[in-house]
């Protein structure tokens, strides 16, 4: 309770300090700049100290104890994403987040289960992370496919892959048909299963198609199995448009 506490002070008296500085430059400007056009715009040092407080402030937030306080670091870390003001700290923190409970894991006087085991956190910080399309965002995903058991998890991370794109000497599309596989065989998850084939699509198209044998049975497991019949045509169609891939590589090379 006290941590919470003291998170939710620092997190207030460093906005607090963020609506100053803004409401400081605001009138600097229009007392200086008097109606000039110039004078409503940040200077590149006011602009680089909201950004490194708004950083400051999510970094504190995803490191706090309560959920509460993780959603909101998430909250604020959406915001910043969609003005454009993205980072590497922030990007560090979204990787915390999303690998929280399954690689730093907190019990209450060290026995029991997790205390910090929230599923839907690390699923939002694991779609976040798709924003940042880097070999270090990649390799947190796939750190999160290879150890998460949640599903929702699992697929917020299989999304952001596919976002990312990344896929050297087929790293992700083995990882993704790994989760495939693993699920199919215990129980296969419809979810899970839809977007692990939008990943491998998307994947596809980013590469000129996929050649990894372990992704076409993959695809062709989700052909076969337990699935509903929407996720089962999308099965269908990812493996039309990865011969399509084929067919014209193919049809390049005898030219």
């Amino acid at each position: 309770m006290k941590s919470f506490i003291r998170a939710a002070l620092a997190s207030a008296l460093a906005m607090a300090t963020v609506l100053g500085i803004q409401a400081q430059a605001s009138t600097q400007s229009g007392s200086t700049q008097s109606g000039s056009a110039k004078g409503s715009e940040k200077t590149v040092e006011e602009a680089y100290l909201q950004a490194s407080i708004e950083t400051m402030i999510i970094k504190e937030q995803a490191a706090a104890d309560s959920k509460e306080m993780k959603l909101v670091a998430l909250q604020y870390a959406k915001q910043a994403i969609d003005a454009g003001r993205k980072n590497e700290e922030m990007r560090a923190a979204l990787e915390y987040l999303a690998l929280e409970s399954t690689m730093v894991q907190a019990r209450s006087g060290g026995v029991g289960r997790p205390t910090n085991n929230y599923p839907d956190v690390r699923a939002k910080a694991c779609d976040y992370l798709g924003e940042f399309p880097t070999a270090a965002s990649k390799d947190a995903l796939v750190k999160v496919a290879l150890s998460d058991n949640e599903p929702m998890v699992l697929s917020a991370a299989m999304r952001s892959l596919g976002k990312i794109g990344m896929n050297d000497n087929d790293e992700v599309t083995q990882v993704i048909a790994f989760i495939v596989n693993r699920f199919d065989i215990l129980a296969p998850d419809n979810s899970l299963a839809f977007d692990s084939l939008v990943a491998l699509g998307r994947i596809a198209e980013k590469n000129n198609g996929i050649k990894d044998p372990a992704a076409i049975r993959a695809i062709i497991r989700i052909q076969s199995g337990n699935y509903i019949t929407p996720v089962k045509k999308m099965a269908d169609q990812t493996m039309d448009k990865l011969r399509q891939y084929q067919g014209n590589s193919s049809s390049g090379s005898k030219k």
